[in-house]
């Protein structure tokens, strides 16, 4: 099945609303119900068409290096190579925006990406930034997301960097 914009957008919609109200599930299906105070990132990914990425397409760290330690705030320059970068909402082929993932996993694949405190969005296509961390440690990575926030297929990830924070 291949959505349009349009219809990703409204199953994007009625994923949240059903998220914020009731939701029935199917459990002889194997559905679950969500957790009282569950939001829709932890419901079951919606299949949303994900935007294709070149096989040689990567993003990574400049600045800072892996295991360097630095003070707050942290000075961060995204490096990008296969692609270029379009701000969000520009649908350009070959083309995304970074995302900054701190002290976090992976977002489910299948969904945008959220944006809290852990999901830093660069949709104006900054490709740099000087980011407050508290002292101590933290893991970065970047994941480059298509117009709509969505992970290419296969995903455009870092690797993970641990910086130390004075």
């Amino acid at each position: 099945m291949r959505f349009t914009r349009l219809s990703a957008s409204l199953l994007i919609l009625s994923l949240g609303l059903t998220a914020c109200g009731e939701k029935t599930v199917d459990e002889a299906a194997g559905e679950k119900p969500l957790a009282e105070g569950a939001h829709h990132a932890e419901a079951p990914a919606a299949i949303l068409e994900r935007t294709p990425a070149p096989p040689d397409a990567r993003v990574f760290f400049i600045t800072p290096k892996d295991g360097e330690t630095v003070s707050s705030p942290v000075a961060i320059e995204f490096g990008i190579e296969g692609m270029s970068v379009a701000k969000a909402g520009v649908e350009q082929p070959d083309s995304g925006h970074h995302h900054l993932l701190i002290d976090t996993d992976l977002p489910d694949l299948g969904l945008p990406i959220p944006a809290d405190s852990n999901h830093i969005h660069f949709g104006d296509g900054s490709t740099s930034t000087e980011i407050s961390l508290e002292p101590g440690t933290h893991s970065l990575r970047m994941l480059l997301g298509d117009y709509r926030h969505v992970p290419h297929d296969p995903p455009i990830v870092s690797d993970p960097i641990t910086v130390t924070v004075e």
